[in-house]
């Protein structure tokens, strides 16, 4: 495999989209769409990095990594999964009022450590659901 440094500007490209592709693939909760926030054992879900991911499957079709059908059912899990969690002010809800907390637990898509309403992260979720409609 060459360097980094002697690879052309689109191989580079691929080859960080693939990893990405890759990391998605892995830390990804396989019934909820979830994504964990990091590789660390126990890591949260980050509402981002579910956005990184929905951006991520039409890239992976055109690519050949995963079928068009399969992408299609991974996005379905996950849009299912955020119409239909908790909305609410319980302090273990998913989100309120159309925003989401920056950290879900994995298994549940509960919040975790206290953490914020995020409109930056909501909005990377809704970016990533954007992409992926199209």
């Amino acid at each position: 495999m060459p360097a980094l440094h002697e690879l052309t500007d689109d191989a580079l490209i691929g080859r960080l989209q693939r990893g990405a592709f890759d990391y998605f693939s892995r830390y990804t909760n396989a019934e909820n769409g979830l994504v964990a926030d990091t590789s660390r054992v126990g890591s949260p879900c980050s509402i981002a990095v579910v956005g990184f991911a929905l951006s991520c499957y039409p890239v992976a079709v055109e690519r050949g990594w995963m079928s068009r059908s399969d992408a299609a059912l991974q996005v379905l899990k996950t849009l299912r999964f955020f119409w239909n969690s908790s909305q609410s002010e319980a302090p273990d809800a998913t989100g309120y009022k159309g925003f989401y907390y920056h950290f879900l637990q994995m298994q549940t898509g509960r919040r975790v450590w206290q953490c914020e309403l995020s409109l930056m992260d909501t909005t990377l979720l809704m970016a990533g659901i954007i992409t992926a409609s199209g």
